[in-house]
């Protein structure tokens, strides 16, 4: 008859399961935090998971392929490099080098670039434009040769490395932040703060930064993927952390000029470069739509 709707049955239970794991994996980033908690957990127990000392060198044992290929050994799976030590310890000690060098020089950044941005928005004026014209003057300069001047003058080194991603990472959080704190000061709890007698450093800390915060975790979130993959430009071009400590960057190149014979020298830390820079570029647009109410779409 018509008009008549027919009430379908429901899908069994089996069937409804791949339906409700699509829609998690579509409403949250489970995929990116499950990469970046194995980045963690490598990175915190390297010695433990490491097969091997990832600075000891066996010219005997150079350019083992991976152990799934006819002349592999499983006592490397992931083979050896030109100069015979092992790709997978090598990698799983990359993972704390440059968990430790991003995180020192993006929460260093992050101190000073909020700072500066809560500063440059709350009192306007010269101060306002010193330090805007200064962040433009540091995003104009380009900073694979800033980088490259630094190493030649000063060396290659870890600190060296920490200071120049920590130069970096400041800036875009000055101008975020900046924005956001224009709009803030000018909200009536300011002004009774202010009537109240609340001094400049309270209101800042107290007033306006809680309603920054937010917005400095998204760009956090998305700049260490950013930093990991200068840190690893760097390191290719002689620039970064100096050999032979493991580090993801200069196992590509040391791998470069096998790409024809040993390709897996530089295959799997580009790979692992890869993988932590999409998940944490995925999981700062997912931070990104859910802090923000006009993207949210979670």
């Amino acid at each position: 008859m018509a008009g008549v709707t027919v009430a379908r049955p429901p899908l069994p239970a089996v069937l409804a399961l791949p339906g409700k794991a699509f829609a998690t994996l579509t409403r949250w980033p489970v995929l990116p935090l499950g990469v970046l908690t194995l980045l963690v957990a490598t990175a915190i127990f390297a010695p433990l998971l490491a097969p091997h000392d990832p600075l000891r060198a066996s010219l005997a044992k150079r350019n083992i392929p991976p152990a799934w290929t006819a002349k592999g050994t499983w006592e490397h799976p992931l083979g050896t490099d030109p100069v015979g030590r092992d790709i997978l310890s090598r990698l799983i000690f990359g993972a704390r080098v440059s968990l430790l060098v991003v995180g020192i020089s993006l929460a260093t950044g992050l101190l000073v670039g909020t700072g500066l941005g809560l500063i440059a928005g709350y009192f306007g004026g010269i101060v306002d434009e010193v330090i805007s014209r200064v962040v433009d003057i540091w995003l104009a300069l380009p900073f694979i040769v800033v980088a490259l001047a630094a190493v030649i003058v000063f060396g290659q080194s870890f600190g060296i490395m920490v200071g120049l991603l920590a130069l970096l990472a400041w800036a875009p959080f000055v101008r975020n932040v900046r924005a956001e704190v224009m709009v803030l000061k000018s909200r009536d709890y300011v002004a009774m703060a202010k009537v109240a007698g609340a001094s400049t450093l309270r209101i800042l800390v107290r007033h306006i930064l809680p309603g920054v915060i937010n917005t400095v975790i998204v760009i956090a979130t998305l700049r260490v993927g950013q930093l990991i993959l200068f840190e690893a430009i760097l390191s290719f071009l002689g620039a970064g952390i100096p050999p032979p400590t493991p580090a993801w960057g200069v196992m590509v190149a040391d791998g470069r000029n096998y790409v024809h014979d040993a390709w897996w020298v530089s295959f799997f830390p580009g790979m692992a470069i890869f993988l932590v820079v999409m998940s944490l570029n995925f999981l700062g647009d997912w931070i990104r739509d859910r802090f923000d109410p006009r993207l949210r779409q979670v």
